[in-house]
């Protein structure tokens, strides 16, 4: 069974994958034109803006809930193994797909605004199946996408922040000693899987505390812990620059001659620089791969395009601050392996440490001895958390789209169950395979989603240049589909 996912993943993730998210990027800014650098202000403005209801959460309640499925363990060990088999040259390529991806971010959000509907329950619900079906009017189409994302949200991507909150635990017991000594117990199980085990059910435990609570909850949660987490992990990467001043030059020169082929060591990794800064830059910020667009459509705004501009800031936070942050905790320090396909050890600054969060603890270690273990740990812990709760509500969503736009409780239930077991199931598996049916259920969202709103843009670029218009004359946005000839947009026409 391996082999065969390993076999997936590879078709799934070709060439052809990176070269569509690039593209995607690169059309949709001119179609755009460069909305995120023209509209920076205005996406500040908005995300600190808008009003909740009873059927939606803030602009900024969407932004938290959108943001705690993007920042996952893809911004730290994502970021690590990108460097180890990209080289540092990855980091580059991540920040390119980090500014080309808000404008597919705006693109795909917008649309989940001007496709949204109430379900049964009277709560906004949209995403991606919802505009494949009202927009491009291919019902078989939007159920593909529904059943793929209920697949990979609730069933293959959480094991792979449950695995990174085990191991990260792990290590931190490893390099410390104030875990419990768990040998011998258990009828002779292994200690390793006992304490993984006994992780996994603590953090099952936590997350069927906020999603039985719904959407409200989850948003709530989502509020309060994402910024705390993001601007911690950020001043820790910033305390730790300023601790390697002198060494941040030479890191600038690293990252952008191996970006292009031209430094004497990384040189020959051009292709798999653009290659793993492209990879894990998607999975990291999620641009195109449909799921910000769920939160997106649960908030309260008078136009589409406010919360386009919201979730296009979303990317620059989540990439170039994020991301960038371990960046620069694992190359300022120097603490980083790089390895080629065939085994070739280019760079072995850790012998023995994995690909991913052992090189951002090793980082903080080299500079504040005793902080690295337990604060990295601590950062997976709320990424990825958080993230496995935004998954959850990706799912839910997809499920009362297959079962008619209606909540059923029995369906609900079991999906929750569902999640809740694949978490604890995801701290006890092999991180290589946790790894691979992760990058199996991003890659087909993508290919889905990308496709989806290639074909489906014109809406969204008349909602942008709309909203532009409105704000020249002075004028608080409202949006009119009819006037745009936007059809199927039933929400917008009733609430006119």
């Amino acid at each position: 069974m391996e082999a065969i996912f390993v076999w997936l993943n590879g078709i799934i993730w070709s060439k052809a994958l990176i070269a569509l998210c690039l593209g995607a990027g690169l059309w949709f800014s001119f179609r755009t034109r460069f909305m995120q650098v023209r509209g920076f202000v205005e996406m500040t403005r908005l995300t600190f803006s808008g009003q909740k209801s009873e059927a939606g959460v803030s602009s900024f309640q969407a932004l938290a809930l959108s943001m705690s499925g993007r920042i996952g363990i893809g911004n730290i060990a994502g970021v690590a193994t990108a460097i180890a088999f990209g080289g540092p040259g990855s980091i580059f390529w991540m920040w390119v797909m980090g500014f080309l991806g808000a404008s597919t971010s705006f693109v795909e959000c917008c649309l989940a605004q001007i496709y949204k509907e109430k379900d049964n329950e009277g709560r906004y619900r949209g995403g991606p199946a919802y505009y494949i079906e009202k927009g491009l009017g291919l019902k078989w189409y939007a159920w593909t996408f529904a059943l793929a994302t209920i697949v990979a949200t609730g069933f293959l991507m959480p094991g792979v922040q449950a695995n990174a909150i085990a191991d990260s635990a792990s290590n931190f017991c490893n390099s410390t000693n104030v875990c419990p000594d768990l040998s011998g117990q258990w009828l002779g199980m292994q200690a390793a899987f006992a304490f993984k085990l006994g992780i996994g059910v603590v953090v099952g435990l936590m997350l069927a505390a906020i999603i039985f609570g719904g959407l409200k909850r989850i948003a709530l949660v989502a509020e309060v812990v994402v910024p705390f987490m993001a601007v911690g992990y950020i001043l820790m990467a910033v305390v730790v620059m300023l601790l390697n001043l002198d060494f941040l030059p030479t890191m600038f020169r690293t990252i952008f001659e191996s970006a292009f082929g031209l430094h004497a060591g990384f040189g020959a990794m051009l292709g798999l620089a653009v290659e793993w800064g492209v990879k894990r830059g998607i999975y990291a910020n999620e641009a195109g791969q449909g799921t910000g667009p769920h939160a997106a459509a649960a908030a309260e705004v008078s136009h589409p395009a406010k919360q386009g501009y919201v979730q296009a800031w979303a990317i620059y936070f989540d990439t170039m601050l994020v991301c960038t942050a371990t960046a620069f905790l694992v190359l300022s320090t120097g603490m980083y392996n790089v390895v080629l396909p065939d085994g070739t050890l280019l760079q072995q600054a850790l012998p023995g440490v994995a690909a991913g969060a052992g090189f951002a603890q090793a980082g903080i270690e080299s500079v504040l001895p005793g902080w690295g273990a337990g604060f990295v740990a601590a950062a997976l812990f709320f990424f990825a958390f958080t993230t496995i709760m935004a998954y959850y509500y990706m799912a839910e969503t997809n499920l009362t789209y297959v079962n008619g736009h209606k909540v059923r409780p029995l369906a609900t239930l079991a999906l929750r169950l569902g999640i809740v077991a694949m978490t604890i199931y995801g701290t006890v598996r092999t991180a290589e395979m946790a790894w691979t049916l992760g990058d199996i259920g991003v890659g087909l969202m993508a290919w889905l989603n990308i496709v989806a709103i290639f074909l489906l843009q014109k809406p969204a670029l008349l909602a942008l240049r709309d909203y532009e218009r409105q704000k020249k004359l002075g004028l608080e946005p409202v949006f009119d589909p009819d006037a745009l000839g936007i059809r199927n947009a039933d929400f917008w026409k009733q609430r006119r």
